[in-house]
């Protein structure tokens, strides 16, 4: 088996498949050497891929002397997939191709918090707009939620009033007529990160603060997400020393209700500076206000205390630091309380990095392709031919 539990001798189609689109094998005598398929064998599951419209043939190698191999590649172009990040105040759609190049894009306000319907309608809205831009089907959906998922619905989320178990996949699947694939926000930071920037690291850590903290794991390049979901929810960790401090869950002391955005947000309010978000922070850190500078660099101490604690039990290669308070003040306190705290054998091949805000949406996007052309489903769709 392979490291990520994939046999090592594939002989289907959808396997052969996965080898070029992963770019493990790009020629058809890389996919022999790695199949152990006939000639003959090969060619024929190659010429099915080839009339679905999944592959085509590329360039040509350097040859060293005889005939130079073609390049076999994934058809990236034969369809697109709808993609949506969910924040609680704001959200954005894009529609990409299956490389997830962005074909078009929309962006706006929207509260999480006035239930699944209408901010759903919003956003298939946003999505019929994007659709008529560009004339191709639609392999899939991914949606990404700031609250846990399992089994494609939103499960006791803290923040997401109304979305508990709410059937996003059924509601937007009637209205597309495709898969609709649903995970958490941090979970899919961490793909996009993995898969676009990060791809040989055997564990990744992605931690998310905005109005909130979560954080998504990749470990031997999946994204572990725990018996139910739960993995990587250290928002609600409890914290020493704040026992007055209640959190959106309705526990005291919760990492989240200490150092997220949302957090921040009520204390500059607070102080006579009034903001309602963590992207309302991050515009006060921006403009160098030093109310909001100092509470930074304070939450990026706090969040460095559990995290100490992660990167010791994980052992990442990678840590990335997204969401609306990726900046320096506040990394600055994550990685002075981190490397003071954690092991130094944790840390010495650990990266600390800042991320972006929107990686969520190329993680629905690796979410929506990983799933929809998995040797497996590849296998049905041409079974089904």
């Amino acid at each position: 088996m392979s490291k990520r539990g994939r046999m090592t001798t594939p002989t289907s189609a959808g396997e052969l498949l996965r080898l070029v689109r992963t770019g493990e094998a790009t020629t058809r005598k890389a996919l022999q050497t790695r199949s152990g398929l006939s000639r003959s064998t090969l060619t024929a599951r190659l010429d099915q891929l080839q009339a679905a419209g999944l592959l085509a043939e590329g360039g040509q190698e350097d040859s060293t002397g005889g005939r130079p191999a073609r390049h076999l590649r994934f058809d990236d172009q034969h369809g697109v997939v709808l993609a949506a990040s969910i924040d609680t105040t704001h959200a954005e759609a894009a529609l990409t191709d299956l490389s997830g190049r962005r074909l078009a894009h929309r962006a706006g306000a929207l509260r999480v918090a006035d239930g699944p319907e209408p901010v759903l309608g919003r956003i298939a809205e946003w999505f019929e707009a994007m659709l008529a831009e560009v004339d191709r089907p639609v392999c899939g959906v991914g949606v990404s939620v700031p609250g846990p998922v399992e089994d494609n619905r939103v499960k006791q989320p803290p923040i997401m009033p109304g979305w508990d178990g709410f059937p996003i996949d059924a509601h937007l699947g009637a209205r597309f007529g495709v898969p609709v694939l649903v995970d958490n926000d941090a979970n899919l930071m961490a793909l996009g990160e993995h898969r676009a920037r990060y791809p040989d690291s055997a564990a990744l850590v992605v931690v998310k603060v905005s109005t909130g903290i979560g954080a998504g794991l990749v470990l031997g390049g999946e994204v572990y997400r725990g018996i139910d979901g739960g993995a990587g929810d250290i928002g609600h960790i409890r914290l020493p020393g704040y026992p007055e401090a209640r959190c959106a869950c309705g526990s005291l002391g919760c990492l989240a209700a200490v150092a997220s955005g949302g957090a921040l947000a009520a204390r500059l309010t607070e102080q006579g500076l009034p903001t309602t978000s963590g992207s309302g922070v991050r515009d006060r850190i921006l403009a160098g206000e030093p109310a909001a500078v100092r509470l930074a660099e304070f939450a990026g101490r706090q969040v460095g205390e559990v995290l100490a604690t992660l990167v010791c039990v994980v052992n990442p290669g990678v840590l990335v630091v997204a969401g609306d308070l990726a900046e320096p003040h506040f990394v600055a306190g994550v990685r002075e309380v981190l490397y003071r705290r954690a092991l130094p054998r944790a840390t010495q091949g650990l990266r600390v990095e800042i991320g972006g805000r929107g990686e969520a949406i190329g993680g629905a996007v690796t979410m929506v392709v990983e799933s929809v052309f998995a040797p497996a489903a590849v296998d049905r769709r041409l079974a089904e031919a």
